[in-house]
């Protein structure tokens, strides 16, 4: 019941925020002058598009909002939490509406966090706070409705109806086509070395609203703050608002039109792109002529040590690869395999001090999103492996946790182990890994044990 009352406050939220512009006040200090600046927009609207009053129409707001919400996302510098949101704009919308008409809003920096790499290193996201992500996306959706459909279909990246799955399979049909040797770009440091000037350019060139690419530039140029401390941005799209992923398209969708132009078979997904050729000698001179092009044409850089040509079962693809049959199946790369016993290792550690029911719940939950996407591939004897890897991980978990010798035998015996096979278990001298792997914990902790506790199978069972 309380969650019912929660939800009807916040819905009841959201119409009191966006209500009819002509029901709306904005606050006193922000009357004087209103009525000509109005006029002006309207006379001003006569010779250019009205995108910012899209943006700040009231579906479009309400539709901003419940993404921002749905999201979630820590806090920004200001410390306003999402569920704030709704109760500030309540409050404060008629004015924030009234600046971003008249061009005058001004983002907040973005606050700086690194998250590690699955492969090393770090990437910095810029996060905004959530006011800022709330105009962002409102400006997103009004400019994705106008550019998504001009965009490249060799694209798939952060498009509606589009997905990382497709991507792959569109690659996998070039291979079984022939087209054998892949060029595999890598661009160094993408959304940090994006130049702001080009950017606007590109859209100054379809957008004729000043106000909206005033608005775009001063969250282009809102700063960072890093350990109290902001400092200026002249390049790059920080990765943690709504708006970036649509920026990078619109950079990169003339790197699709020069493939396209070249009669080029290639996938790209953001700023991940793979090119298929016929032999090695065609790949070396794409990759040179490609490459020069991104430094001299777009001004950024290519990552000599990531990008290669290679054959499609050498290298990796958003986390899959390729057999080299003729007809290629779809396959977890070895990179991702490893980061998925890395992060079950991490769940079912001893030193965490859960039960297994919550141990099995974490778990559970993390395979849940791991399968939505690694269940694609086409290769079912590699997700039994790594089943049976998990139950003797899990297994191990739990013989580490009865401790003694005396409760181990207990614990066998009330699960079903004869007499015998319960006092040799429990006596042994080998370590929980190897007796993870027993004819006793596998008679006490079956695939049915696992079943019960929530542990979703990797690969469907058959009926």
């Amino acid at each position: 019941m309380a969650g019912l009352k929660d939800d009807k406050r916040q819905n009841n939220q959201l119409k009191l925020a966006f209500e009819e512009e002509g029901r709306s006040e904005a606050p006193r200090a922000s009357e004087e002058g209103t009525e000509s600046s109005v006029a002006e927009r309207r006379t001003e609207s006569l010779a250019e598009e009205q995108l910012m009053e899209e943006a700040c129409e009231r579906e479009n707001c309400k539709r901003a909002l419940a993404r921002v919400r749905a999201n979630k996302g820590s806090p920004g510098i200001d410390g306003m939490t999402v569920e704030e949101l709704p109760g500030y704009l309540k409050e404060h919308w008629p004015a924030i509406r009234e600046q971003l008409l008249r061009g005058a809003y001004r983002p907040q920096p973005v606050k700086r966090v690194e998250i590690p790499k699955p492969d090393g290193g770090v990437r910095k996201l810029g996060i905004p706070t959530v006011l800022d992500r709330f105009i962002q996306q409102a400006v997103m959706q009004v400019m994705q409705g106008r550019w998504d459909r001009t965009f490249s279909d060799h694209s798939y990246g952060f498009r509606p109806g589009r997905s990382a799955h497709q991507a792959v399979e569109k690659a996998q049909r070039y291979i079984a086509e022939g087209y054998r040797w892949v060029v595999d770009l890598d661009l160094e440091k993408f959304f940090d070395r994006v130049n702001h000037d080009r950017l606007m350019a590109r859209i100054a060139g379809r957008v004729s609203d000043k106000r909206l690419l005033k608005l775009i530039r001063a969250f282009l140029t809102a700063g960072v703050m890093e350990g109290g401390l902001v400092s200026p941005v002249d390049e790059g799209t920080p990765q943690g608002g709504p708006l970036s992923p649509l920026l990078s398209n619109i950079v990169l969708d003339e790197l699709d039109r020069e493939l396209e132009e070249r009669g080029l078979r290639f996938v790209r997904y953001a700023d991940d792109c793979n090119i298929y050729v016929r032999s090695r000698r065609a790949g070396d001179r794409v990759m040179g002529s490609i490459a020069r092009y991104i430094t001299k044409r777009l001004k950024l850089k290519v990552n000599e040590e990531k990008s290669a040509v290679g054959q499609p079962r050498e290298r990796k693809f958003l986390g899959f690869s390729f057999t080299g049959e003729k007809e290629p199946r779809r396959r977890i790369a070895p990179k991702a395999i490893a980061r998925f016993k890395k992060r079950i290792r991490e769940l079912t550690r001893r030193t965490r001090g859960v039960s297994i029911e919550k141990m099995a719940e974490d778990v559970a939950r993390y395979l849940r999103g791991w399968t939505s996407y690694f269940g694609k591939c086409q290769t079912p004897s590699v997700l039994r492996e790594l089943e049976k890897w998990l139950r003797r991980r899990l297994r191990s978990a739990m013989w580490k946790q009865w401790k003694r010798g005396r409760v181990r035998y207990a614990e066998l015996r009330k699960r079903g182990v004869n007499e015998t096979l319960a006092a040799k278990t429990a006596g042994s001298a080998h370590g929980p890994w190897r007796l993870a792997n027993s004819p006793g914990l596998t008679i006490a902790l079956p695939k049915a044990y696992f079943d019960l506790l929530g542990i979703p199978r990797l690969i469907a069972s058959k009926a």
